[in-house]
């Protein structure tokens, strides 16, 4: 079987997962009545110090109810270049909210909070878009899975609160944040209206993400994800999957980020533009193919050959992502296959 550092969606469900999803207690959740949904949710907002959740199949879909309780049709939600809900949710907040975008340019993702407030414009009469919201992405995935800086969401926060804004966190991957920063659910919590949190990316769920907010928008968002075909029945399946990786599967992921780390050391070995170790802070190891003679779709399929399946994600990058179904003993076959890829 080949190794899989294409994303960290692609793990399986552990014996231990699989034994929770048989035994957990279900109702329609449509009606309200899955308990261990309902815990579930109960659970991941306390987390955040959020007063409701709502389970929701996708990361992309929980973004999208976030930001469409904040932004109007019409009015303007403002993100970094390369973040997700730009980059990768294929256009969902026109196509069904009816919200535009706007974006500044960070280099790795990483935020300055001036930079978000110099290009806002809420409350821009008749004839201009309106800002009504700032997204934040943390980790920042097309960033390479950058932390973003406490003190920056302080200054965000302050200046959004100055102008009548609000703010959306994209914490898909938030728990590598606090992993690797130490920051508290409830400190990264406090600083935005809604937040979004997957449980099958890092956490090794099969399917599910929460969106977090006050009890008014959460029921609001409900009723959305029903219209959007995203009602569910006997789903506590799933929510119970997310409480096992609740209780397992958070502080494990030091070691998804220590492989990473050893991963692009082996790969600066060889030359050092191809990635710099340093910015290397969770579990995604973004390469730098510029200079070599070969695209990025060229070098994954050549690793492909290999055994080794990444991801080209532009013309000459490539990404890795370690997950916990990725050991040391793959770690090291993959660097192995990596080497011989650059000198072929």
């Amino acid at each position: 079987m080949a190794i899989d550092l294409r994303s960290d969606t692609v793990t399986r469900p552990s014996s231990g997962m699989r034994d929770a999803i048989a035994q957990a207690p279900v109702g329609d959740d449509v009606y309200g009545d899955d308990p261990t949904v309902n815990s579930l949710e109960e659970r991941v907002a306390e987390m955040f110090g959020k007063e409701a959740g709502l389970f929701t199949p996708t990361g992309s879909l929980a973004n999208q109810l976030a930001i469409r309780m904040l932004v109007a049709q019409g009015e303007e939600l403002i993100a970094e270049t390369n973040s997700h809900i730009v980059r990768a949710e294929l256009g969902a907040a026109a196509v069904f909210s009816g919200i535009t975008t706007r974006t500044w340019l960070a280099h790795r993702g990483l935020l300055k909070a001036s930079d978000a407030l110099d290009i806002a414009r809420p409350d821009s009469g008749p004839y201009l878009v309106s800002t009504t919201a700032i997204a934040i992405e943390n980790t920042h995935n097309f960033g390479g899975g950058t932390i973003q800086s406490m003190s920056e969401f302080q200054a965000l926060r302050f200046g959004a609160d100055s102008m009548g804004l609000t703010l959306h966190l994209d914490g898909a991957r938030i728990w590598n944040a606090h992993v690797a920063s130490g920051v508290s659910f409830l400190e990264y919590g406090k600083y935005f209206d809604t937040i979004s949190v997957c449980l099958s990316k890092g956490l090794g769920a099969p399917i599910g993400s929460l969106m977090l907010s006050t009890k008014e928008r959460v029921a609001k968002a409900r009723v959305w994800r029903k219209r959007y075909g995203s009602g569910m029945r006997q789903v506590g399946v799933l929510a119970a999957a997310g409480h096992f990786a609740l209780d397992h599967n958070i502080e494990r992921l030091v070691d998804d980020h220590r492989r990473a780390r050893k991963l692009a050391l082996a790969l600066n070995a060889i030359d050092a533009t191809l990635i710099d170790p340093s910015t290397v802070e969770t579990n995604i190891v973004g390469l730098d193919l510029g200079i070599m003679p070969f695209t990025a779709t060229e070098f994954a399929k050549h690793c492909r050959d290999a055994g080794l399946l990444i991801s080209a994600l532009g013309p000459k990058y490539v990404r890795l992502v370690t997950h916990l179904d990725f050991d040391d003993t793959q770690c090291e076959q993959a660097i192995e296959i990596l080497k011989k890829a650059f000198v072929t």
